[in-house]
């Protein structure tokens, strides 16, 4: 399986062969370029003024996988001003198309990003993969078969994603929170919804499936990742980005790691988009693009 989505990669990708080249250009970049044959596999490009190519900051929006779209997602301006493009992207929903549809997509969307690249303005190969919420573990997801393969990403950014469903209540009690969602193991939940069955029945593939199960098995060099979280998170606990910083460095104990908490937060906001978040975010990313 690795060998097929390495040689994709590699040679331009089938996926991405399909698509053809559903954009359009203006001045700053490309408008719902299509990377798979669906009505949702499409980003959107943000280039910065100036000569590219341009590395390319690849976000992946939250909504619970469920719901949600790329244009909620906000583009950094203090990015766009440092030279680095954004891409936001779409992916299959629970609704209509079960895991690993989203894990799919992601792949696809760096496959036809390595195909189109110079067209769009883009230089795929200095690119750092960053997600909220759901978006986060499609983020984190993405990377590590990036890994996999050899191919990794500059950087990851995980913002309060959920990294393991198995455990996801078990940290929201620890705490002494209630999921504002419910539990994450009943049969309605959306990690339930995404797998296809319940959670809390079959714990050990709900956690293989995901990034902290992944990166039990993963000892390949791993690149630098940022967490943030809040410590007052109502539906994702902190705890999920402790474990993801404490399995990122057991996988690779010489890997960057940029993992803070930041205080008072709930699940995203503007204490993500601005302040300290922003300008600590900006610096990671223009060191590891550097």
């Amino acid at each position: 399986m690795t060998g097929i989505i390495r040689r994709s990669l590699l040679g331009a990708g089938l996926v991405a062969a399909a698509a053809g080249l559903g954009w359009w250009r203006w001045g700053g970049g490309a408008a719902d370029v299509a990377y798979g044959p669906g009505e949702r596999q499409v980003f959107d490009v943000t280039l910065p003024r100036g000569a590219g190519p341009f590395p390319v900051l690849l976000m992946i929006h939250g909504g619970a996988f469920q719901s949600g779209d790329k244009s909620d997602l906000a583009i950094p301006p203090e990015v766009l001003a440092a030279g680095i493009a954004v891409v936001r992207m779409n992916y299959r929903l629970s609704a209509t198309d079960a895991w690993p549809a989203q894990a799919e997509d992601g792949l696809a969307a760096v496959v036809h990003l390595q195909r189109q690249g110079a067209e769009l303005g883009v230089d795929p190969s200095r690119m750092v993969l960053l997600g909220q919420s759901a978006g986060a573990f499609l983020a984190v997801s993405t990377a590590l078969s990036l890994v996999e393969v050899g191919l990794p990403p500059k950087a990851v950014v995980s913002l309060f994603g959920p990294m393991d469903f198995s455990t996801l209540d078990a940290d929201m009690a620890k705490l002494q929170r209630v999921p504002v969602m419910g539990p994450a193991d009943a049969a309605e939940s959306p990690e339930s919804r995404l797998l296809g069955y319940p959670v809390g029945e079959n714990r050990a593939a709900a956690r293989a499936m995901g990034p902290l199960g992944r990166l039990d098995r993963i000892r390949e060099p791993l690149p630098p990742i940022f967490i943030r979280h809040g410590d007052a998170d109502p539906v994702v606990a902190d705890l999920q980005a402790r474990r993801l910083r404490d399995a990122w460095l057991a996988a690779d104990p010489s890997a960057k790691v940029d993992y803070a908490l930041v205080p008072g937060a709930g699940h995203g906001g503007e204490a993500f988009e601005t302040g300290k978040v922003s300008a600590e975010r900006l610096a990671f990313l223009q060191a590891a693009l550097s």
